[in-house]
């Protein structure tokens, strides 16, 4: 018998056509990548005066006044110009994940770009959402119209814009490893050889184009080689299972507010009055603002109380929650990674009370790998996602595993769903797409 995974291409044939498809498709999205966090720049500028470093720290040095007028504009502009998008380009598809499952992959361009720019517009503005989802969006729907300019078969185009979608993420964060991975496991599901390389070399591409205006360095600096220890292992165990119920929670309560979401003119008041409610509650927390990547990463440096832990981890997803419910458009994954991380940390310093000794910022990285990994029911990629994330993570590798494993068992046992499934519209014809996630 010869190895499973090199006997044939599979559904999609690997052909030189094929192959000049995934170079331009990483070229595309390399460059949409550095558009779109150049608009989200700009508008966090625009909010809050931020130019470099600590955005949360950014939000924090403006007044209480501006913080809340900046995020109710966010709402008021987001409510227009998605209001606009639903109506009149209402017969265009731009939800990458469904395209791949449950289409031939086709997105369509003026939609995707639309709604892409005004998540990153409302993102930079302070909205409680993941800038991911619109650099994927644009990396599938790169791949879906270059895919007809070389008449490639349904098959093809799938994979194609599966590649895009990761090479999306891969070109933003820095990962292009962690991209592919997410192609494979997350959007694709095959880790065949005839999928692997396609999705490396669309990440690869995608990341070394967006070097040209995006850092090469780890989104997460600085981090401490943190050690393994007997406790951390112990530790693991406990707290992936905590954090796989949790995960549980936080996907039906995302996939909840996407199927409930409002809808139509609702959204004129709904989506103002959710970003005043999280503005007001930013007062207290600015780390609600925006993504969470701040919130993140002082975690996994060890910073913060257990008092302001235990707020942020129930705090965030619910101001993203509330976002999606008032019908913004933008991603979960950096949300539910500063989560876990605060989780993580939170849970850490109680259990140093018990058996002290270990950084607490350790406590964070296996926090947020078992919380993305359970929550996207993909736990190499969360893995793989956090170590390439925060360069980091090696020494505490089998902790992390086994917080990961569990948390991930537990989700797919009470639920198996992911914060990608829960979101999809049903095909029943029972609901209108929700299309909450930019994709």
């Amino acid at each position: 018998m010869e190895q499973p995974n090199v006997t044939h291409d599979g559904e999609a044939r690997l052909t030189p056509q094929f192959w000049v498809a995934v170079a331009l498709t990483g070229v595309a999205t390399g460059l949409f990548g550095d558009l779109l966090m150049w608009v989200l720049q700009q508008f966090e500028h625009l909010g809050f005066r931020y130019n470099s470093g600590s955005y949360q720290n950014a939000v924090a040095a403006v007044s209480k006044v501006r913080r809340v007028v900046s995020l109710v504009s966010a709402g008021v502009i987001g409510a227009l110009v998605w209001y606009l998008i639903r109506r009149y380009l209402k017969h265009e598809k731009s939800e990458i994940d469904d395209a791949i499952w449950n289409g031939d992959g086709e997105l369509a361009p003026r939609r995707s770009l639309a709604t892409s720019l005004i998540s990153e517009v409302v993102i930079g503005l302070g909205a409680s959402l993941g800038r991911e989802a619109a650099p994927k969006l644009m990396g599938g729907a790169s791949g879906s119209v270059i895919s007809h300019w070389f008449h490639l078969s349904p098959q093809q185009k799938r994979l194609l814009v599966a590649c895009g979608g990761g090479a999306g993420l891969a070109a933003v964060y820095n990962v292009p490893l962690g991209g592919a991975i997410f192609t494979a496991e997350v959007l694709y599901g095959s880790f065949a050889l005839p999928v692997a390389l396609p999705a490396l070399a669309t990440s690869l591409i995608a990341t070394s184009v967006a070097w040209i205006y995006l850092p090469s360095g780890a989104t997460y600096t600085d981090i401490p080689d943190y050690r393994f220890s007997f406790s951390l292992m112990v530790w693991s165990l406990v707290a992936g299972s905590l954090i796989g119920l949790l995960a549980v929670f936080y996907v039906r309560l995302i996939g909840w507010v996407s199927h409930h979401r409002a809808r139509g003119a609702q959204i004129f008041w709904t989506m103002p009055l959710a970003f005043l409610i999280v503005g007001v509650a930013g007062i207290w927390y600015p780390q609600l603002f925006g993504n969470g990547k701040d919130m993140a990463h002082e975690a996994f440096l060890g910073v913060g109380g257990i008092g302001l832990l235990l707020a942020l981890f129930i705090l965030k997803p619910f101001a993203t929650a509330l976002t999606i419910g008032a019908g913004a458009s933008g991603g979960v994954f950096t949300p539910l990674l500063s989560t876990g991380a605060v989780l993580g940390g939170f849970l850490g310093l109680a259990w140093v009370h018990l058996w002290p000794g270990t950084p607490i910022g350790a406590f964070a990285l296996i926090g947020a790998a078992a919380m993305i990994g359970s929550s996207m029911q993909a736990p190499l990629t969360g893995l793989v996602l956090v170590m390439e994330l925060t360069h980091n993570g090696f020494s505490i590798m089998v902790p992390m595993m086994a917080a990961t494993a569990i948390a991930t068992m537990i989700v797919r046992h009470l639920d198996g769903y992911s914060i990608y499934s829960a979101r999809l519209p049903r095909h029943d014809g029972s609901a209108e797409s929700p299309e909450t996630q930019v994709s």
